[in-house]
């Protein structure tokens, strides 16, 4: 059952983020106003592998006031293609330049609130170039083997949506 759109208003908008009213009209009739988080520009993921190796960043977000492994991620720019995007991000976070990328997927990861498309990539070797460009980004940056990856996923020490979905694909491909 398709929804009918009748109209959206902004109620905030920045460089990060827009939040809007959006009008909808359910099959049965009913109608009501929905709030809807714009991302202004889709995220890119990378996972980069190398001798049975995975780089992760340990991290704290302020949002959760938590600490985690993630993959190196973030923003596209105008003008760029999520494939650029991933290795830029990882080059900024990381210190290593991905080798040739292989998309192992997109998805929505909250698809009822927001609009919000995260790009999966993974990476067959690394080369590092120097220190990260960004050390705000992570407290450090490790190459972790499989198996212990694999652990974090079981013990709950990775959280983040980004890093999850990721990692599971990267692993099971």
């Amino acid at each position: 059952m398709r929804w009918t759109v009748h109209g959206e208003r902004t109620l905030y908008d920045s460089d990060w983020v827009r939040l809007t009213l959006v009008d909808v009209e359910l099959p049965s009739g009913a109608r009501y106003e929905h709030h809807v988080v714009r991302i202004p520009q889709p995220a890119a993921a990378t996972v980069v592998r190398r001798r049975g190796e995975i780089l992760l960043l340990w991290r704290h977000r302020f949002i959760t006031d938590s600490w985690g492994w993630e993959v190196p991620a973030g923003e596209i720019q105008e003008g760029e293609q999520p494939e650029e995007a991933a290795v830029r991000e990882t080059l900024e976070e990381t210190g290593w330049r991905p080798g040739p990328l292989h998309e192992l997927g997109s998805y929505f990861p909250m698809n009822g609130r927001s609009d919000q498309r995260f790009h999966v990539f993974v990476a067959d070797g690394a080369e590092q170039v120097g220190d990260p460009s960004d050390p705000a980004e992570a407290e450090r940056v490790e190459w972790v083997v499989d198996t212990r990856v694999r652990e974090l996923l079981r013990d709950g020490s990775i959280t983040d949506g980004y890093s999850l979905v990721a990692l599971y694909w990267a692993l099971g491909s």
